[in-house]
Parts: C-alpha cells; sequence; structure tokens
C-alpha cells in the first residue's frame, strides 16, 4: 500500500496543473469605465514649470529663448506661455583702492525672459535640462523652478496712478462703509 502511494504523490509533487485564469485590472471602482485608466499618462509628470533665463546682452537672450522654445516644440512639450519681465537697472561704483574716491560708474541692465511648461514627463524633463545647458551662452543663467502664484504676481507691473489713488484714500480714512436707504 506504501508502494501505491508513493508515486502518487510524486505526481503530486511534480507539476500542478496550471488553469488560465483572466485578472482584471481595475481601477478600484466598480462605477468607473476600464477606458479611464488608459488615458492617464505612463510617465509621471510635473504640472507646470518656469523656465528662467537672465542676462546681459538682449539679443543673445532673446536667440536663446527662441532656441530654447524650438527645444520644447521638438522635444513635444506643452509650452503654454512665453513672456519677458521689465528689466533692472543696477548701478556698479568702482572705487580707489584704499578709499571712497569712486573711480568709475556703471550702469548695468538685467534682462529676464522665461517660458513656462506644462505637464512635463519626467523622462523628458532631464533630456530638455540637458541640452538647455550644454547650449547656454556665456553670460546668461538659467533657473527651472515650479510655477507658484510668485512667479505670475511677478508677470505683471503694478499701476503706479492705482497705488496712489489707493494710497490716498487709506489717508482719507478708508472707504466707507455706510449705505444709503
Amino acid at each position: 500500500m506504501l508502494r501505491k502511494l508513493i508515486p502518487s504523490a510524486r505526481l503530486a509533487l511534480q507539476a500542478p496543473k496550471v488553469t488560465s485564469v483572466a485578472v482584471r485590472n481595475t481601477s478600484g471602482s466598480v462605477y468607473e469605465p476600464d477606458y479611464l485608466e488608459s488615458l492617464k499618462p505612463k510617465f509621471p509628470q510635473y504640472e507646470s514649470l518656469n523656465v528662467q533665463i537672465k542676462g546681459y546682452d538682449y539679443p543673445q537672450l532673446e536667440s536663446y529663448q527662441r532656441f530654447l522654445h524650438g527645444l520644447a516644440e521638438y522635444l513635444e512639450l506643452d509650452v503654454s506661455d512665453c513672456y519677458a519681465l521689465p528689466p533692472q537697472q543696477t548701478q556698479v561704483q568702482r572705487l580707489r583702492p584704499n578709499s571712497t574716491v569712486i573711480e568709475s560708474e556703471y550702469k548695468l541692465t538685467t534682462y529676464e525672459r522665461n517660458l513656462q511648461l506644462n505637464n512635463v514627463d519626467a523622462p523628458v524633463y532631464p533630456q530638455f535640462l540637458r541640452i538647455a545647458q550644454s547650449a547656454l551662452p556665456e553670460g546668461v543663467s538659467l533657473r527651472v523652478e515650479e510655477h507658484t502664484d510668485d512667479c505670475e504676481e511677478r508677470r505683471y507691473v503694478p499701476d503706479k496712478e492705482l497705488l496712489d489713488l489707493k494710497s490716498e484714500l487709506d489717508r482719507m480714512g478708508g472707504p466707507s462703509t455706510t449705505k444709503k436707504k
């Protein structure tokens, strides 16, 4: 009887029968259709990135911005916006050694351009950044950061007249809160 059990035990241990079972990949909800899962991106994405370039030479900066815009389109990145910020003036004074006498004075103008990229795939971003850094002209700085509300506010120049009127209204006691009946 022991001899009869051993061959059947060997058969049971050798190769269990494999039955094909179709496993359905569900998105977690019974009420959502399966095709919604296929619409999601294959790779993680950066929602919104600001590519900021600054430099002292205006034509060189414009040319580099045009290059970056073309590179982004070539890599099929979504360029949602390109804009310039007002130039910033800086005054630099050179002093004579060991004195307070001004030897020379310079006025430097810093220009800034921005590209806003949306839904950037994570594998494409390093390629874009490497090419942008390798083509970076001398005297131009490149900075990439996530888009924030501060970036949007810096874009707009405040209206001097409107700010003066608001300050005058505050000096007069603020806006009137009484309602007429």
